[in-house]
């Protein structure tokens, strides 16, 4: 999107829908293109695209990996071998134009530790061992360095600040979007680096949609505690189970934190198992897809 705002489409499950029936989210997204090369597909956000940053959000199409994890997996702790999830890395970087020997991967344990990453870091978590204990979020201001977050339903962000030129990965499941990581995120950019906040730019990748994100009163109460009658709109009762919007609530931390440009995909990993894995549809016995931001190094 190129004005300000939240680029994305409506939910189907807004308080005080007539409806409480959970349905899908419609097809296709304005601000979100799908691209294939060398049968690997991933997705790319309008706000994000110029020619400082390369950016992607994966499907698990096109990797080598074998069933029940085929096949980009990016996730070697659920039974793939790490020879076959080293080249999905290795394909995905060579799509996005990046390297892949100085990516680095987050440390999700669901809390909202934000990293900031460095030149030393290259490497960690894929081909060398990492020295934090806690990373949901990573930033940088250095030039070819891939940043690279994970989900199976949880929400990612990328983001982006042209002006001082920083980059900021983060992975949100209900926990850290309660504890308000997409706007703590936004916060070490600005505390780091000296980004201004109406400065950045932020997409909110593929992710479980309301139609399919099912829960009990514990994540609308740690909502409620974040973000008080704010966070309300995002939620509706159904006559057993809590629909939330978790898209919708990352949106509205980063509007809060002072993002004024947000682009939010509107596909439901949960809905979608052609194009991804999810937790709550296939448990353990499958892989994970990935965002990835990285800053070009020939644009500086």
């Amino acid at each position: 999107m190129t004005g300000g705002g939240i680029s994305r489409r409506p939910s189907h499950l807004m308080q005080g829908a007539a409806s409480p029936t959970p349905r899908p989210p419609p097809e296709g997204d304005a601000m979100f293109h799908t691209h294939t090369k060398n049968d690997l597909v991933w997705l790319t956000s309008d706000v994000l695209e110029n020619d400082a940053v390369t950016h992607g959000f994966s499907t698990r199409k096109g990797g080598v990996s074998p069933a029940p994890w085929d096949s980009l997996n990016l996730d070697d702790r659920r039974g793939d071998d790490i020879a076959n999830v080293q080249e999905n890395f290795r394909r995905l970087c060579a799509a996005l134009d990046t390297d892949v020997q100085r990516a680095v991967l987050s440390r999700q344990v669901h809390r909202s530790d934000v990293r900031r990453v460095t030149a030393e870091d290259c490497g960690k978590g894929l081909w060398r061992p990492q020295d934090y204990d806690s990373a949901d979020g990573l930033v940088t201001d250095v030039p070819g360095i891939p940043l690279i977050v994970f989900s199976a339903d949880c929400n990612v962000l990328l983001l982006h600040d042209p002006v001082r030129r920083v980059i900021g990965a983060a992975h949100a499941g209900w926990r850290g979007t309660a504890a308000g990581i997409a706007a703590e995120t936004v916060r070490v950019m600005a505390q780091d680096y000296g980004c201004a906040p109406a400065d950045i730019r932020a997409a909110v990748g593929p992710a479980i949609g309301q139609c399919c994100f099912e829960t009990d009163s514990d994540v609308p109460e740690a909502l409620r505690a974040a973000l008080g009658a704010a966070a309300e709109p995002f939620m509706v009762w159904n006559g057993s189970k809590w629909h939330i919007d978790l898209k919708a609530v990352n949106a509205l931390w980063l509007q809060k934190a002072g993002v004024t440009r947000i682009d939010v995909c509107s596909h439901c990993t949960a809905c979608r198992p052609d194009l991804y894995w999810s937790h709550r549809k296939m448990g353990l016995r499958r892989g994970e897809q990935a965002a990835l931001i990285a800053l070009r190094e020939d644009t500086l």
